[in-house]
């Protein structure tokens, strides 16, 4: 079964962000995980990235029309995008909201997602491996 993982911005940047919040890996690295845990659990990740709103609002209108479940990382739009929001809440196939650090242990301005009301679940705090659990709970939600 296909899922689509998303990435929001500055996620493709993860080699030069502070690794005491987002780990060691590259974004390839983090891709081909992303990937493994994926086929572990009997999925088809197609992973993507991007900076711009309007990209991953296409990217989920997609998985809306087409029952395509989805493991989001909203980034820095989980704090106020309403766009990406409203967006997430058309895809009726689970929809796991997934962050590599976890957001209530940091600054108070990322305390709030306007993502997690539409999710199925969040996943976070865990590094990369919030994208494995993620795909576990897919494999539980789906059967």
């Amino acid at each position: 079964m296909k899922i689509l993982v998303i990435n929001g911005p500055n996620l493709a940047r993860l080699d030069i962000r502070d690794s005491s919040i987002y780990g060691d890996l590259n974004y390839n690295e983090l891709v081909m995980m992303i990937k493994n845990a994926a086929s572990l659990n009997g999925f088809d990740a197609d992973v993507r990235q991007s900076d711009d709103e309007a990209t991953i609002i296409g990217w989920l209108h997609e998985c809306a029309d087409g029952n395509i479940p989805v493991i989001i990382n909203p980034a820095a739009f989980t704090h106020y995008s309403y766009a990406i929001r409203d967006a997430a809440e058309l895809v009726k196939a689970p929809l796991i909201e997934v962050h590599l650090s976890n957001p209530l242990a940091r600054e108070e301005f990322r305390h709030t997602s306007v993502i997690s009301g539409v999710a199925t679940g969040t996943i976070a705090g865990f590094g990369p491996n919030s994208y494995a659990l993620a795909c576990v709970a897919l494999k539980n939600l789906l059967g």
